[in-house]
């Protein structure tokens, strides 16, 4: 029986969706933006292997026209572009809903900008956890809060508690100083008292250094998030007896609900890497499902187009190597999350339409257009393994 691949360029949306505007996104577009930035450094972007597997050709389809310094380009996969049906612009979201789980309910947020979060919880958290009064309290970004709050948190040993636009809590402490053991204990704490307020993720944050100067956050970051709230394609899968291997944070957007096996990185070489070794060993009827972070939390939060661009070349070379691993009947997948525009105010995701770039050796290289939602992706993996149908989504004739 066939494989598949899925690799999730995490944030690489290609253009605004339909309801951008719900979402003060309205004119978002990463890649676009991305290759305009590159464009007026005097170079294009250099992605000749995504640009063959259709990533200009999608986001022309979904924008309108070509991103600056791309061009037509022949394609040998099929490609479309898909828009998001879920209500948030968040990672599990935009993940559970590629996999043919949208989230139709409304997640809780902590929406204030300062005093994020309620008197009450603190104090909870406190009392359990047997920590000092908390450090942080805001709506912020990680690197600019540890450099910020990083110095009195090892002095005090209270950790940095802060949230963003999405439905998050996220906790900063000192591998070291505070302990990473602890850190994770802290994390589990919290999920347990946050189901009360519907957050989708509790995140921790360890990082290291001894000054401002050198604060920097490490690998061992682990999401704590809740359930997706019906079987996904993943669950389908094990349960025919399939095998499903999570590199990257997979395992932890899924709660590892529906994973056989996990494997993680520090960076793209690493989850690359770790990609290309399940293709060499993963048996027929497996899936390998791979999320690159970097992508995310290194360039589009941090609003950095020139290192987004260069990450992006860094990944394209990456690509002959895997298509070179695949099977006769493998399925290889590229996509996406959301949007993270690294040109946009603020430092949160954006809601636009994703890629879908579909190829293999059996795939007819085609535009199958504009898709109203992630879940086409389930669907399509559902009938590419002979599984039940998921209940929503169409799938792609490929």
């Amino acid at each position: 029986m066939a494989r598949a691949i899925v690799i999730v360029l995490d944030s690489l949306g290609i253009s605004a969706a339909p309801d951008a505007d719900k979402f003060d996104d309205s004119g978002a577009d990463t890649f676009g933006h991305i290759a305009a930035e590159r464009k007026k450094s005097g170079n294009a972007i250099n992605i000749p292997n995504l640009l063959k597997l259709g990533l200009g050709e999608a986001h022309r389809g979904a924008a309108g026209h070509y991103a600056d310094g791309i061009t037509e380009c022949q394609t040998d996969g099929a490609y479309a572009w898909a828009a998001e049906v879920s209500s948030g612009k968040d990672t599990p979201s935009g993940h559970w809903e590629l996999m043919g789980v949208p989230v139709h309910f409304d997640w809780g947020y902590f929406t204030n900008k300062q005093d994020s979060f309620p008197q009450e919880l603190l104090e909870k958290i406190q009392k359990q956890a047997g920590t000092p009064p908390s450090l942080g309290n805001c709506h912020a970004s990680g690197t600019e809060i540890i450099q910020r709050l990083g110095q009195k948190h090892i002095e005090t040993g209270a950790p940095i508690f802060y949230t963003s636009a999405d439905s998050v809590f996220q906790i900063a402490a000192h591998e070291e100083h505070f302990g990473l053991d602890r850190l994770y204990k802290l994390c589990e704490q919290v999920r347990e008292l946050l189901d009360e307020y519907n957050i989708g993720r509790v995140i921790a944050r360890p990082f290291v250094g001894e000054t401002p100067e050198d604060f920097v956050r490490t690998a061992n970051r682990r999401d704590y998030s809740v359930l997706p709230p019906k079987p996904t394609v993943l669950n389908k899968l094990e349960d025919a007896g399939g095998q499903v291997i999570g590199i990257g944070k997979i395992s932890d957007i899924f709660a590892h609900s529906g994973i056989s096996q996990s494997f993680k990185g520090k960076d793209l070489a690493e989850l690359m890497d770790e990609t290309l070794k399940a293709m060499n060993t993963a048996a027929d009827n497996s899936l390998i499902f791979t999320n690159l972070v970097d992508f995310d939390t290194l360039y589009g939060h941090r609003r950095n187009a020139k290192g987004y661009a260069e990450e992006l070349e860094r990944f394209d070379l990456w690509l002959p190597k895997v298509i070179s691993a695949m099977k006769e009947d493998d399925l290889l997948v590229l996509t996406a999350d959301h949007g993270c525009d690294p040109t946009w105010p603020g430092s949160d995701h954006t809601r636009e339409y994703v890629p879908l770039l579909l190829s293999g050796n059996k795939i007819e290289p085609k535009n199958h257009g504009e898709r109203q939602s992630f879940a086409d992706l389930g669907q399509t993996l559902c009938r590419w393994f002979q599984l039940t149908a998921m209940d929503e989504g169409q799938a792609i004739d490929i």
